[in-house]
């Protein structure tokens, strides 16, 4: 059995952000357990929309296209792992994480190179 083809978005951030602000977005418990293990809230992700920036892509990722957004909210930096569905016009949100300082350089944007 062949896996599915998946479309990867014309302007993947614009998705992003278009399917955040609308609220067309599926929250995994796996993602909501590790959400609130982590302090970061929904309101979080949802009013950060604007500050979104794709920091690394995995369009070939196993079930759908999926892009590390960096955003802040608050005055605190956090990295969000969205897979996007074009074909249902939406996005799940696989994961949500403060990044640290040791795995990323002081920007956040880039992860540190491992010896």
């Amino acid at each position: 059995m062949m896996a599915k083809e998946c479309s990867v978005p014309e302007n993947p951030l614009n998705f992003i952000q278009q399917c955040v602000h609308l609220k067309k977005i599926h929250w995994t418990y796996h993602v909501n357990m590790r959400m609130r293990g982590r302090f970061i809230s929904r309101e979080a992700i949802i009013n950060s929309f604007k500050n979104f920036e794709i920091i690394e892509e995995y369009p070939d990722d196993k079930y759908l296209p999926s892009y590390l957004v960096c955003s802040h909210f608050q005055g605190k930096t956090f990295h969000v792992l969205f897979a996007v569905d074009v074909e249902n016009k939406n996005v799940r949100v696989v994961t949500a994480y403060y990044p640290s300082v040791e795995g990323w350089d002081d920007s956040f944007k880039k992860r540190r190179s491992r010896l």
